[in-house]
């Protein structure tokens, strides 16, 4: 049976992923064979295992830290909000239903067995299990609904670490007030505290490390540097959404991504943002569209709700305008659904009813009960428009979508519509065609379709035209941008598990690894 150790955090975002990761490549560089744990995860960002079925994307980037295959037992329930007030229930890789919190919560009987089943296989195939809790562990509102924070400590019988966030300020009072919510026992499962995201010299930390010793009686366990690190994020929380790049000239390209309010899976985007002279915007007003090279919709968790959202604050009229000056327009999966004619929801999967697509594609979509998730290989059809550089390049990636989208009334459009690519279906081998292309309007429901660095390296060649390439000293320094983007993401986790090792008392760590609680 493998040994555990859970890593809980004073609030959301406070980098309780990012330090499983850490751990897990350092656990892979030892010797050990090393899997994450987060019972419950709610993102938007989803990845679709060799299965065919669903889970959350930072136990993806665990799993890759870990260098093992994703499978969903590392992430046995998943909640995808739809709304402010719902979720899609995923379990152990399938849809269980669209619920409320009320109702979520009164399932834990439901899914309490399904949890254990997911973590008692991994027990039982690896030597060492890192647990991640999630948000805060002292909602003394939800403790008894409990099943990601200490229920999990308890169950996987896995001493905590406790990490709070400094560069938010309050770091103190967030880890001893949190402790203080603790009960007795939930204390005794917490065997030291660490301090994430610190700027500045730490002497002047000190004198508050050891007061705050004396009042919870637990060692700081290591206080790590604030590290910009090129990993996948998690979810809506990511500071890519403020825009990369510190430019001093004109980008080679300017590519905004429509910033939707429930948008999903934006890692698709992550192997151009890293190309050097690239500059990659997240827009949620028509006022900073500007003029961009191109415009990429992605994907979404509500499209008729985000379409509708884009319709009310004038982006949808924008991005028409933009489309008619001949201008090169993307979309992907929910993206894609929206730059059709209509889209149908006879079932009530989204919003319900019928309405207006962007009108830039003859395609329909119509929302089905039943979810498409499935990964895919194939490649690039033969493409017209700015983009039919890429015509015949190989691409792979994973489609994880509700609607059903097939051909309208197609329209003649400058520079010819056609399918955007030829692809099998990985899971049951059947070959199909996927997305549209209406000359300078493409669409996919692809998911990761850029990440193959020759496609990155060629849009962005084919959106620059014949601009003159940037020097390196003009764009914004992006390690690895010469390799692989595969290698250049083992070279980020190695440098996460050297930050690691320099800043946390990894002797302890093992200490705590083999005491147990």
């Amino acid at each position: 049976m493998a040994r555990t150790i859970m890593i809980q955090g004073t609030a959301s975002n406070v980098g309780k992923s990012l330090i499983v990761a850490g751990l897990c490549r350092i656990f892979k560089q030892d010797g050990y064979r090393v899997a994450p744990f987060k019972s419950q995860n709610m993102a938007l960002n989803s990845y679709i295992t060799r299965e065919g079925l669903e889970m959350g994307r930072a136990q993806v980037v665990q799993a890759e830290a870990a260098g093992i295959e994703p499978h969903t037992d590392m992430n046995p329930i998943l909640l995808k909000p739809t709304s402010d007030t719902k979720s899609q229930v995923i379990v152990q890789g399938e849809i269980f239903g669209d619920e409320n919190a009320e109702v979520y919560y009164s399932h834990k009987k439901i899914f309490e067995p399904r949890i254990k089943e997911s973590f008692e296989r991994l027990n039982r195939a690896y030597d060492i299990i890192v647990l991640e809790g999630a948000g805060s562990p002292a909602e003394i509102n939800l403790k008894e609904k409990d099943i990601v924070n200490m229920y999990m400590a308890r169950l996987a019988k896995a001493p905590v670490l406790l990490v709070g966030d400094i560069d938010r300020g309050g770091v103190f009072a967030s880890l001893v007030g949190t402790l203080f919510l603790f009960t007795q026992e939930e204390r005794d499962l917490v065997k030291a505290v660490v301090i994430n995201k610190f700027r500045g010299n730490q002497a002047i930390l000190e004198p508050g490390l050891r007061q705050m010793e004396g009042l919870i009686h637990k060692p700081v366990l290591g206080v790590i540097p604030y590290i910009k690190i090129d990993i996948d994020d998690e979810d809506s929380l990511t500071e890519r959404f403020a825009g990369t790049g510190d430019y001093r000239h004109q980008p080679l390209a300017d590519i905004v991504v429509i910033r939707l309010p429930r948008i999903a899976n934006f890692t698709d985007f992550n192997a151009l943002g890293r190309i050097p002279g690239v500059r990659l915007r997240y827009v949620d007003e028509p006022e900073k569209l500007g003029n961009p090279d191109m415009i990429i919709l992605p994907g979404t968790k509500n499209t008729m709700g985000d379409l509708r959202w884009m319709v009310q604050n004038g982006l949808e009229a924008a991005i028409r305008k933009y489309a008619a000056r001949g201008m090169p327009l993307f979309g992907i999966c929910g993206g894609y659904q929206m730059l059709g004619l209509t889209l149908e929801d006879p079932h009530g999967v989204e919003q319900g009813g019928t309405m207006e697509g962007l009108g830039l594609l003859p395609v329909t979509t119509v929302f089905e009960k039943e979810k498409t998730r499935t990964r895919v290989r194939g490649s690039f059809a033969s493409l017209g428009g700015i983009l039919r550089p890429l015509s015949g390049m190989d691409l792979e990636g994973y489609e994880v979508h509700m609607g059903i989208t097939g051909a309208g009334e197609a329209a003649g459009v400058p520079g010819g519509t056609g399918h955007l690519a030829n692809i099998r279906d990985l899971t049951t081998g059947t070959a199909q065609k996927d997305g549209l292309f209406s000359g300078n309007v493409y669409g996919s429901y692809i998911h990761g379709i850029f990440d193959a660095d020759d496609i990155a390296r060629t849009l962005v060649k084919a959106l620059a035209g014949s601009a003159p390439a940037v020097p390196p000293e003009t764009g914004p320094v992006q390690s690895g941008a010469e390799t692989g983007w595969k290698a250049h993401k083992e070279k980020q986790y190695d440098t996460l598990a050297d930050c690691l090792r320099a800043h946390l008392d990894m002797a302890r760590v093992y200490q705590i690894l083999e005491e147990g609680i």
